[in-house]
């Protein structure tokens, strides 16, 4: 299926390592100019955006963003935009997240998760959705969650608020943006294999790892391309009457 993605400049958080950058080079592979931003993984993000280049073809770049900082965001969007282009699809998916009792956090604990988690996401949108209002194309935004935002969950509490607040901000943009052709959805997942798996798991034995399976009908943890296929649907054409929603992808693991 064509998902009318070619000649897309899309922008991705978080996209230095991990679902972030399977994400990046996934658009690429249908065609998308890809803006690879990142905080602190700058080496992987430039390895993403140059394999993208040589594996499909399309205009990558690596652009260092803080979200906690507007003049960073603002200065990567302007970069990404005079690189590749009007940008039409933003994936918000940089978060900061950490497994601990609620009881054993302290607000330092708190702080980075509300800093990138909440106020970075808004930051981000608030930066480039206004950018998508100026040049009058449109756009998609794809916040991604975690179901804990969905659900709750033991030792999350903290990260599980705020992921829930990609589900209010997700919706009030789609209600509010509409009038400009912008939509906006989010992809709420559960645990997905990669390079960053026991930041979230701890260092998980195999009787825990079992636990932890039970938890999914599938069995299993997801992949990142179990993911990619449904936030590439979402920024599509295809889904042009999509708006407000949050659609989980979670091998099971919740189904509210």
């Amino acid at each position: 299926m064509d998902l009318q993605l070619t000649g897309t400049n899309v922008v991705v958080t978080g996209a230095g390592q991990g679902l972030g950058r399977a994400i990046g080079l996934a658009f690429a592979a249908e065609g998308a100019n890809v803006g690879f931003l990142y905080n602190a993984s700058g080496e992987g993000a430039e390895a993403g955006a140059a394999q993208a280049r040589a594996e499909s073809g399309v205009n990558a770049i690596a652009a260092r963003a803080d979200l906690r900082d507007r003049a960073s965001v603002e200065a990567a969007v302007a970069r990404v935009a005079s690189e590749l282009g009007p940008i039409g699809v933003l994936v918000n998916n940089a978060a900061a997240t950490q497994s601990k009792p609620f009881l054993d956090t302290t607000e330092d604990d708190w702080a980075p998760q509300v800093d990138v988690t909440v106020s970075g996401t808004i930051r981000m949108c608030h930066v480039v959705a206004r950018h998508m209002v100026e040049h009058g194309h449109g756009g998609a935004i794809v916040s991604l969650m975690g179901d804990s935002g969905r659900v709750g969950e033991s030792r999350l509490a903290v990260t599980a608020t705020t992921r829930a607040t990609t589900m209010a901000l997700t919706k009030s943009l789609a209600k509010e943006l509409a009038r400009n052709q912008i939509r906006a959805n989010a992809v709420s997942i559960a645990l997905v294999r990669t390079e960053n798996l026991d930041a979230h798991t701890g260092d998980a034995d195999d009787e825990r790892m079992a636990r932890m399976l039970a938890m999914y009908p599938l069995r299993r943890l997801g992949r990142p391309d179990d993911v990619t296929p449904m936030i590439l649907l979402l920024a599509s054409p295809l889904s042009s009457w999509t708006t407000g929603q949050v659609i989980s992808v979670n091998g099971g693991y919740s189904m509210v």
